[in-house]
């Protein structure tokens, strides 16, 4: 059985002219993980510093470049660059300085059309004042004011002082008004006005309006500038455009830079050597070595350390980390391992029985031709990246994987979209070749017919029975770990242990003796499954007895007591929840094809599937069935996953390994 990837760790010597040059190696190849935490790099001499604050500065600039140019997707990736030479410097200091350049035409050109803009507005505003101001000011019986307010009060002012004063817009906008008001009404008029902030205009008294000559003036130099803005902003679009390759790979190259030179400030170093150390592969380390070799032309020191040679590990402080090594198919699944955890360093890979499992579970529960072939369709376009959803498309291999296990049991039980009649050509032809043809050939939907009776209870015994298989490859995982690691204790004693995996297949091959073969229970049986009890549910003094731990009752011979009876109560419940839990399995099988009949039974009701109605029935409830059940499948033999099978040997976790890399 594969075994997690074994580990070694390097201890890398580097001179300071050649880190920068190591670590883009390291971080290109991304099959190296540091050690430990770097230090604080706070600790960075000040040459990396500078060097770190003159890159930063770069990759800011060339960022908000990136941003202001409209730029949309983000950087595809970094693969392509490297970290920048003074070339590279150069060419980012001459792009930054033009776009910067461009940036400050268009915001001096963007001020002067707001200005022209704002004349032309207040200009239009008084064009039809032919009387003189002072004339009007000085009536006795009228309150004036003349201002700006914000467009979108107009209304509101003009509402709040019906009755009272008479609110005019001057111009062709809302946000210059002549206000006019009793000269009593004055302090409530300067009140409501405060309300809406209104802004009031110093008026010439002797003013009389805007001669038509100014106004058309005003109005050449508003469209002259309104033009110079607008040819700015094409000559920003054309520079987006142009420069938009040389632009991407600067940043590239830029974001390399600032990495490398975060993880150099973090480093052991001395005024002249850095020490690196990290885990890589086994079966990549002379390759590694080799090429790090070549790219310092032999000015670094490489040493390589088996695991047991490293005095942390061996100590205990620190976990090999984990690396799973598979096809695609089963890489696929390897999420769903890291999600409860990592496997223990040397310890046997979990990934190739959970992805088998979980392709033969969700089959049976979601068993319809047409339905799986949906699955396996999406699951080939999304490994061509035919569609893209978000970061699925890296689990392709199991849509493919559980479309072919659903579309196996449709096949078997007749059923494509919900539709018997379908398959029935392919389902006499298969029985045919074994006595008298009939479909479907396994027959799930109860009916009259007392053998429907006999393959229900099938169902559920192939459930309890793949139930039976993932506990005990669970408990063989378990035990072999445990060997492998020299834990004999825990390999032979406790409930997941030999003790609890012969109580286990004992009492299963018991109850199929007495079923099926009508055997009586003998004294014998009764010792075997006593004994094995016992080592399963009272295995604590003789654990600690194995491992040389004293004293044998941690907590007291009462307290050994209470606890094994308690323990004892769980071993037999555990065991038995554990493969009834799979009884589950029958009953979703069973569910997905009442499911399916509802929905075809829905579609005659609306005239049958010859008919609009009755398509769009078919389509949605399939649709339906697809997408909801299928989460709930999903979820389901997740979930089967993890507490009838992950309990039985992960007990704790390890260290995945988390290689580092260039992030975009």
């Amino acid at each position: 059985m594969a075994r997690t990837a074994e580990m070694k760790l390097l201890e890398l010597m580097v001179l300071k002219n050649d880190i920068s040059s190591v670590i883009e190696y390291i971080g290109k190849k991304e099959n190296f993980q540091f050690q430990t935490k770097l230090k604080d790099s706070a600790s960075g001499d000040a040459a990396n510093e500078e060097s770190l604050n003159i890159d930063s500065q770069f990759y800011e600039s060339l960022s908000k470049a990136y941003t202001e140019l409209g730029y949309e997707g983000g950087l595809q990736g970094i693969k392509d660059c490297s970290a920048p030479k003074d070339e590279d410097r150069k060419k980012a200091a001459d792009l930054i300085a033009a776009f910067s350049d461009l940036k400050t035409k268009i915001s001096e050109a963007t001020d002067e059309a707001h200005k022209v803009n704002d004349a032309y507005k207040e200009a239009m505003a008084f064009s039809n004042l032919k009387v003189s101001y002072s004339e009007l000011e000085h009536l006795s019986f009228l309150s004036l004011r003349i201002g700006r307010i914000p467009e979108n009060q107009y209304e509101d002012l003009k509402d709040r002082l019906e009755g009272s004063a008479v609110v005019i817009k001057l111009g062709n906008d809302s946000s210059h008004v002549l206000v006019a008001s009793s000269k009593k009404g004055r302090f409530a008029l300067d009140a409501e006005l405060k309300n809406h902030n209104f802004v009031e205009l110093e008026v010439p008294s002797d003013f009389k309006g805007v001669p038509e000559s100014a106004l058309k003036g005003l109005e050449e130099k508003k469209a002259e500038a309104d033009k110079v803005l607008e040819e700015l902003i094409t000559e920003k679009n054309n520079f987006a455009e142009t420069h938009r390759a040389q632009l991407e790979h600067l940043l590239g190259c830029f974001t390399i830079a600032v990495q490398i030179e975060a993880i150099t400030a973090r480093l052991e170093s001395t005024e002249l050597v850095y020490r690196i150390t990290g885990w890589i592969p086994a079966a990549e380390t002379e390759n590694y070595m080799k090429g790090l070799d070549e790219l310092t032309e032999g000015r670094i020191a490489i040493r390589a350390y088996e695991p047991f040679e490293v005095p942390s590990v061996m100590s205990g402080k620190e976990q090999v980390p984990v690396k799973l090594q598979h096809g695609k198919f089963v890489k696929s699944f390897e999420r769903m391992i890291f999600s409860y955890g990592s496997p223990i360093y040397g310890a046997i890979d979990p990934t190739p029985f959970v992805a088998v499992f979980f392709t033969i579970l969700f089959g049976i529960m979601f068993g319809d031709c047409g339905q799986g072939l949906v699955f396996l369709i999406a699951g080939i376009l999304m490994a061509l990246n035919v569609i893209k959803v978000g970061g699925w498309n890296k689990f392709a291999p199991i849509f493919m994987a559980i479309g072919i296990s659903s579309s196996i049991m449709g096949l078997l039980t007749g059923e494509f979209f919900g539709t018997e009649n379908v398959l029935e050509p392919f389902a006499e032809w298969v029985t045919g070749l074994f006595g008298t043809p009939h479909a479907p050939i396994l027959k799930l939907m109860p009916s009259a017919d007392p053998k429907s009776i006999y393959v229900m209870f099938g169902v559920f015994g192939v459930a309890v029975a793949i139930g039976f298989v993932i506990n005990t490859c669970g408990l063989l995982l378990n035990i072999i770990n445990n060997i492998s690691r020299k834990r004999f204790a825990e390999a032979f004693l406790g409930k997941n242990g030999l003790a609890g995996a012969v109580f286990f297949w004992y009492v299963i091959a018991l109850v199929l003796r007495i079923v099926l073969a009508k055997h009586a229970i003998a004294a014998y049986d009764i010792i075997i499954i006593i004994v094995s009890l016992f080592f399963a549910a009272f295995a604590e003094p003789f654990e600690r007895a194995a491992n040389h731990e004293k004293p044998l009752f941690e907590n007291g011979f009462g307290t050994y007591i209470i606890s094994g009876a308690v323990e004892l109560i769980e071993v037999v419940s555990g065991y038995l929840s554990n493969t009834v839990s799979f009884v589950r399995v029958g009953a979703f099988a069973l569910s997905h094809a009442v499911l399916n009949f509802t929905i075809l039974t829905l579609t005659e009701m609306v005239g049958g599937q010859g008919t609009i109605g009755g398509i769009i029935v078919l389509i949605a409830g399939n649709a339906l069935i697809i997408v909801l059940e299928g989460m709930i499948v999903a979820i389901q033999v997740i979930r089967l996953q993890y507490y009838e099978f992950f309990s039985k040997f992960f007990h704790e976790t390890g260290r995945e390994f988390k290689p580092f890399k260039f992030e975009i």
